[in-house]
C-alpha cells in the first residue's frame, strides 16, 4: 500500500498540473460516472494530502476523494491521453495556470474515488491523525493518545487515527532507527523518544517527497553493508525476516501485529528501552 510521501508527492503534481484550469473527468470504466458529471468542466482549485488520503478541491464546492488502497494508482501522461487501457475508474485532462501543455491522469484500482461535500471532508479529516508532511499538524495530538495507551507502538503508528500517513515500510524502519521494539507499549514511550521520533518521520517523509521512493539507511550504514538484492528496497529490517541485521548481525525477526507483517531485530530493539543510533 503507498505510504503518505507517495500521496503528497501526486498532490503536489496534480496541483501543478491541473490547479487554476477546467479539468474534464470522466469514467471509462463507469463505476465513477455519476461522481466525474458532478465536476467535469469546473476549475480545480487545489490538491492536497492528508496521510494515505488525496483530495482535489473543485470551485463549485465539491470534492474529489482518493485513497489508492493496496491496487491502486495513477498514470500519467503529456498531452491527451490515448484510449482507455483496462479499468481506468476516473480520467482528469486538462492544463492548469501552472502550465500551458494539456496533461491528463488515469486512476486504476483504488480502493475509494468518490465525491464528498466540505462537511464530509472535515469528518474525514477529523478521524485523522496528525500526518508530519503538513505544516499544520500537531504531533501532541499523537503523544496524548500514544503515552496513555497499552496498545504496541508498533500498532500504534499503524493506526492512521493517531498517525496519518505511516505504512509499514517507515514503522519498522523508524523504529529500527531508533532502537525502540515495536512491542513496547505506547505509555513505555518517553516524550523524548517520542519527539525524535516524530522529527524523523518528518524528515524521512520529506525525502520519499523529493526523491520519489524511500530512503531509510543512513550513509553510514549502506557503505560496505551486506549486498542488497535486486530490486527489493534498501532498508534495515523490513521484508528481511531470516537475514542477518545490517549493524549486528542478529537474525530479523518477523510476526504479524494487527493483520500486518511486523519486522525487527531483537538485539538492536530490545523490550527494554535504549539509545537512539548515534
Amino acid at each position: 500500500m503507498p505510504e503518505g510521501h507517495t500521496l503528497h508527492r501526486l498532490a503536489r503534481l496534480h496541483h501543478k498540473r491541473f490547479a487554476g484550469g477546467v479539468v474534464r473527468v470522466s469514467s471509462p470504466q463507469g463505476r465513477f460516472a455519476d461522481g466525474a458529471a458532478l465536476v467535469d468542466g469546473h476549475v480545480l482549485v487545489r490538491a492536497e494530502a492528508w496521510g494515505k488520503h488525496l483530495l482535489h478541491h473543485y470551485d463549485s464546492g465539491l470534492f474529489v476523494h482518493v485513497h489508492l488502497g493496496l491496487y491502486g494508482t495513477f498514470t500519467e501522461s503529456a498531452g491527451p491521453p490515448g484510449d482507455p487501457v483496462g479499468q481506468v475508474r476516473m480520467r482528469m485532462v486538462g492544463a492548469g495556470r501552472a502550465t500551458d501543455s494539456l496533461w491528463g491522469t488515469d486512476l486504476r484500482g483504488p480502493t475509494a474515488c468518490e465525491v464528498l461535500h466540505e462537511p464530509e471532508v472535515t469528518a474525514l479529516t477529523a478521524r485523522l491523525g496528525p500526518d508530519p508532511l503538513r505544516r499544520d499538524a500537531d504531533p501532541d495530538r499523537a503523544w496524548q493518545r500514544i503515552h496513555r495507551s497499552a496498545r504496541s507502538i508498533g500498532g500504534l503508528l499503524m493506526d492512521q487515527s493517531v498517525v496519518a500517513g505511516v505504512g509499514n515500510v517507515y514503522r519498522a524502519e523508524v523504529l529500527f532507527r531508533h532502537h525502540i521494539s515495536p512491542q513496547r507499549p505506547g505509555r513505555a514511550i518517553s516524550r523524548d523518544e517520542w519527539e525524535a521520533l516524530w522529527a524523523d518521520l518528518v524528515e524521512l517523509l520529506r525525502v520519499g517527497v523529493r526523491r520519489g521512493k524511500i530512503v531509510v539507511v543512513r550513509p553510514e550504514h549502506d557503505r560496505g553493508a551486506p549486498s542488497y538484492a535486486q530490486g527489493k528496497p534498501r532498508t534495515y529490517v523490513y521484508r528481511r525476516a531470516g537475514e542477518p541485521c545490517r549493524l549486528c548481525g542478529a537474525t530479523v525477526l518477523h510476526t504479524v501485529l494487527d493483520g500486518r507483517n511486523l519486522f525487527w531485530c531483537p538485539a538492536c530493539q530490545p523490550d527494554r528501552p535504549a539509545a537512539p543510533l548515534a
